[in-house]
């Protein structure tokens, strides 16, 4: 499922237009990634978790040369799935 399908998905099953599923969608959609910016970790009860890991600059090589390079620092999200979920895919 895209986001797309999601919100007509959503849409249908509230019955409101996709203007309204969307702008819902998006409005969810956007408040995590902003608090994930922030640094916070946002947890939804029975589906999982998402937070950010942050990574040190370090020297690395590229592959293909062998010449030494520095990465920069970065910052990725990571989920975990919540236990509800799980069981639910598990039954």
């Amino acid at each position: 499922m895209n986001k797309g399908e999601l919100i007509k998905n959503y849409a249908y099953q509230q019955n409101i237009s996709l203007d309204e599923a969307t702008n819902i969608v998006n409005t969810f959609f956007e408040t995590i990634k902003d608090s994930l910016k922030k640094g916070n970790r946002v947890e939804i009860r029975g589906f999982g978790s998402f937070k950010v890991k942050h990574y040190k600059s370090y020297v690395g090589r590229n592959p293909s040369t062998g010449e030494q390079v520095t990465v920069r620092p970065k910052s990725l999200p990571f989920f975990k799935v919540g236990k509800d979920l799980k069981d639910y895919l598990n039954e």
